[in-house]
Parts: C-alpha cells; structure tokens; sequence
C-alpha cells in the first residue's frame, strides 16, 4: 500500500477512534437572486475605528447533496472595513478572504482582522478583511451563550446548554450524532472551495476586479485549502482560465501555515497519527464508509474533540467575559457526563498517577474565571498544540509542573502537546488561582514561577495575547471560534488529492505560484524551526499556532503586533 493510502486510513480511522439586510441580483454559479442580509455587530474591542457586521448570502447546496437544515443553504462571514472608508466592498482598496483552519469558525479571525485593518488605514488604506464560515458552521447553536452575553448572566447559557431552559421559544436540540450529520458527506473539497468561488462572485461580481482587489489566504487547514481553491478550475474547462481560483485573487497569506495541496506541513494542527496497520483503501471506499455512516462523518473524539467540549470553550470565553476575576463556578456548573469528565482530567492533571486516580479534579481547585479560561488555552497548561494560545500565566498560589501526558524536557510528542514546560496550580482547597495577563509577565510584582529543573514557565517575549480579547472572541461573535462539526470528507479528500474524483478539478497547479505570496509562521508553532524549504517567511517570535489570529494590538517589545503590520503591508504593496 503506498503512504498516500496509509495516510487516508489513518485519518479516516483517526476521525473514528478519536472520535438590516439588503438584497442582491446575483448571476452564474451563484444563483441568479440570491439574498444577501447584512447585521452590524456590537463589539468591546478595544480597537476602535472597525466596523463588523455579519453578511449571510444564500447560495443554496445542490439537491445532490439530499436532506439538510434550511440554514445551511446560506453561507455566513464576518466582515471588518475601516469606519472611515467606503460602505461598499467594491470600493474598498483591498479585501482580505480568510479560510479558518480545522475546528475553526470565523470568529476566531477577530483580533488580527481589527489589528490589520487599523494597521492598512494608518497608511491611509481602506481595507476590508472577511473572516469565513464554511458550510458545517451553520448546524452550531450559540443561542446560550448570546443569552448569557445579553443578560451578563453565564449561568443563563449552561440552563439552556443543560437544564432544559428555552430562551425566545427555543430549546437547545442537543448535539448532533453520526446519524443526524448524513448530508455531511457530500460537503469536501469541491462544495467548500466552490463555495468561496461562489461567495466571491455574489459579493464582488466583477471577476476583474476580484483579480485586482482580492486577497485569498487562511490559518492553518486553511492554507491547504486556499492551494487548492488557486489550483481549482470551476466551469470544466481547463481552456478557458478566467474562472480559475488564482484569477479570483491578488496574492495569497497564509497564516501558521502554507499555500499548497498537501497536509505535510500541518503536523501538529489536528489530533496526531495512530499508525493504524496498513489495509489498504481508496477514494470510493472512504466516500461509502461516510456515506452510509461505517466511518464518521464530522471529526470527533469521545474526549477534548468533539461538539460540546467545542462549546465550553465558548462558555469558558463568556464566563471570563462577563466576571473575569470572580471565583469560576464553571466546572460545577455544567451537569457532570462522561465526555466532560474525561476531557477535564485529561487537561487537569499534574502526572498520570493524578489522572489514573481522578483526584485532586479541577473542582477542587479555586480558580478565577479568566485562570479557568486560561488552563483551558494556554501553552503552558493545556498539552493540545493546535488549541494553545500565549496569554499570560498563572498567580495567586504555588505553582508545580505538569508532567502529564508527557514529562516537561521531554520533546517527543512535541508536536501534540506543544514546546512550552506545562504548569498546573498545586494547592487543591487553597488559594484563589488569578490569571496574569501577557503585558504583567515580568512585571516588578511577577513572581517569576519556574519548573523544579531550574526552567522559567515563561516571560514577557513569550507572551503575545491578551486573555480578555480572546475571552471576547470566543463569546461574543455572532459566528463561532470553533467548528463544532467539522468534516471528515475534507480532510480525506486532501489526503487522496492525486484520486482522480479530485484531480480533475485541480488543472491550474501553477496557480500556487501565480500570484504573490505572505507567509507568516508562529516562532512557536507547528513549523517552529523547521520551515518549507523554499519560503521565505516572516516569523512571530514567541507566537504559538492561534497567536496568530489572536494577538494583542500592541507586544511586550514595545512594537504593533507583527503579523497585523506584514498583512496589511502586503495588501497596501499589492
């Protein structure tokens, strides 16, 4: 069996053991009068001089792809413009389009499209930056947690989430299994890049002037997929090129990641390699395992990965949101199970002896709702490297290493856990465990935590991202942090890419290259130290994987966040 085949099964087998508004003429692919509805949003960002709004376009899905909700014949994004600019995008001086990475939403991009958009107009630019969703976003319930934003009450999200309360005559359906999902199959590589083709026709209808203003890139997965969408031809004909992905964009960004059509350089990004034994499988066995239900049809573990441990994140964000340094109740408040259970000990214990015995739990331990919130994200805590974030570190009480699920020094499940030393409070029934924001690290007051080897945790050029404005990401946008229903024909179409059910489609390859590429990787992150050769990157020191997107306006160096600064130069110079 040849290692493109391994790498097929071990996905698909990975995905299984792991488990207002206006109105727009739209023509072509697009539908010929699709309805376009756009909503300000609200925001506390400290970065003033953004607007937001969420813009929600019907593009309805083919009947091939057979019975699914009625909302998800609409696609959704967030869009940022400079306050001071143009109302309409097409007079905007570039537009950023962003894909989201695995398990990502939109509103994961909000703090590096405020920073950049801020950072484009102080060169007297009008950008715009789109942060999108993908189809599978649209089966997400943030009902609760918009109920706990507007009533400054967390507990109303967790009665709704858990309790049986409805909010507005709604109740919370519960969350989804394998066999409520079976449309998901259909929703690969082709719905999703022709999707953002389809979006950009109906928002921008000018294919001319989407070659001269639009900018395609995404974080992480999405930089897979932006390869894909340049090389991708989307009326069959590869003689004609008007059409082709690369002609729909200026340039392309990649964040933490790369412009290409191969998974290699994502180590890291999802949940790591089982060696499951070689069986052999192709592109119509993995499309009948997920077509009929035999293989899982959204990503999910039975712990950390899955639909409702997606959701506590959120619920960790509006409880830091609404009170950030009021003891957490949080962990007692959510209705004990078994997914919740497991995924707190898995990420709340000090060695393997502490995670055996289920004892001391996160309950017993007394921590503010942003140190909560910060165990759950950090990379000195939390051991998942795709969810980790640099946003400060623990104060209030002593603090022990986190030798679990691997030693600190030991690297070689680095690119699971992260490179950072892990830290965990040591007092159970002690002291009240406060967070320290990433610009009070090594502050005079710092007690300066290191590991029993000798190691400081952290410091100041290792922090980036302020706990609030990530608290605020994850709660108050209309359109989610995370992808609660993530699909596994994404990834195993990437993965058989060279099937010819794929390759067909993928005709232009030199649109990798045709147009002028940023890339801009975490000093921290999944290719930390190692970059494709080839590139010649810009690095974010003491960035981790999410940093990138969600990095304060302003650095402990003195200096405007990086990765803000070199995207708007790229959109003002191309």
């Amino acid at each position: 069996m040849n290692e493109s085949r391994k790498r097929v099964w071990r996905s698909a087998a990975l995905a299984g053991l792991l488990a207002a508004g206006s109105l727009t003429g739209v023509s072509g692919a697009a539908q010929a009068a699709a309805t376009r509805v756009e909503t300000p949003v609200v925001s506390k960002s400290p970065v003033r001089g953004v607007t937001e709004s969420v813009v929600r376009v019907r593009i309805a899905l083919p009947a091939s792809v057979g019975s699914h909700p009625a909302g998800c014949d609409w696609l959704s994004y967030l869009r940022y413009r400079d306050s001071a600019g143009p109302a309409a995008p097409a007079d905007a001086d570039k537009i950023l389009v962003a894909q989201p990475g695995i398990l990502e939403g939109a509103g994961a991009f909000d703090s590096v499209a405020r920073n950049t958009v801020v950072q484009a107009a102080k060169s007297g630019e009008h950008i715009e930056f789109w942060a999108l969703d993908r189809r599978s976003n649209c089966l997400e319930d943030r009902t609760g947690i918009q109920a706990g934003l507007d009533s400054g009450d967390p507990h109303r999200a967790v009665d709704y989430y858990y309790n049986g309360t409805s909010v507005g005559g709604r109740s919370f359906a519960g969350y989804l299994d394998n066999s409520q999902v079976g449309w998901l199959p259909k929703i690969g590589l082709e719905q999703t890049v022709r999707d953002e083709y389809d979006l950009l026709a109906a928002e921008l209808p000018s294919q001319a002037l989407r070659k001269q203003k639009v900018l395609c890139g995404g974080h992480s997965l999405g930089g897979v997929l932006t390869g894909y969408f340049a090389a991708w031809d989307f009326d069959g004909s590869a003689a004609t090129t008007a059409d082709a992905g690369y002609n729909q964009c200026s340039g392309y960004f990649a964040l933490d990641t790369t412009i290409s059509t191969s998974l290699a350089d994502l180590q890291g990004s999802m949940p790591g390699d089982l060696n499951i034994p070689d069986i052999g499988i192709g592109y119509a066995a993995v499309q009948a395992g997920l077509d009929s239900g035999l293989l899982p049809r959204s990503i999910s573990a039975p712990a950390v990965v899955n639909a409702e441990t997606m959701t506590l994140l959120s619920l960790a964000g509006l409880w830091a949101t609404t009170a950030p340094d009021a003891e957490s109740d949080l962990a007692l408040s959510v209705p004990p199970n078994t997914n919740v259970d497991t995924t707190n000990r898995l990420l709340f214990s000090k060695d393997a002896a502490t995670f055996l015995l289920g004892t001391p739990t996160v309950e017993d331990f007394r921590l503010t709702n942003e140190a909560a919130l910060g165990t759950l994200m950090d990379d000195n805590s939390v051991p998942v490297s795709f969810i980790q974030s640099s946003v400060g570190f623990y104060d209030g009480g002593s603090i022990t290493d986190k030798n679990f699920p691997v030693a600190n020094g030991d690297d070689s499940l680095s690119s699971i856990t992260g490179t950072e030393y892990k830290a965990i409070p040591a007092q159970p029934h002690g002291p009240l465990y406060t967070w320290r924001d990433y610009d009070k690290v090594g502050a005079a007051d710092d007690p300066g935590y290191t590991s029993a080897d000798g190691t400081p945790f952290t410091d100041a050029s290792k922090e980036v991202t302020d706990i609030q404005e990530l608290a605020r990401s994850l709660s108050e946008q209309p359109l989610d942090f995370t992808e609660d229903y993530f699909p596994t024909k994404l990834v195993t179409d990437i993965e058989l890419g060279t099937s010819p059910q794929i390759s067909r489609f993928v005709v232009h390859p030199d649109g990798l290259t045709a147009n002028p590429n940023l890339t801009v990787l975490a000093g921290d992150g999944l290719l930390a130290g190692h970059p494709p050769t080839g590139l010649d990157p810009v690095i974010a020191p003491g960035y981790q994987h999410l940093d990138v997107l969600t990095a304060a306006p302003a650095q402990n160096n003195g200096e405007p966040e990086t990765v803000s600064v070199h995207l708007a130069r790229f959109a003002v110079e191309h």
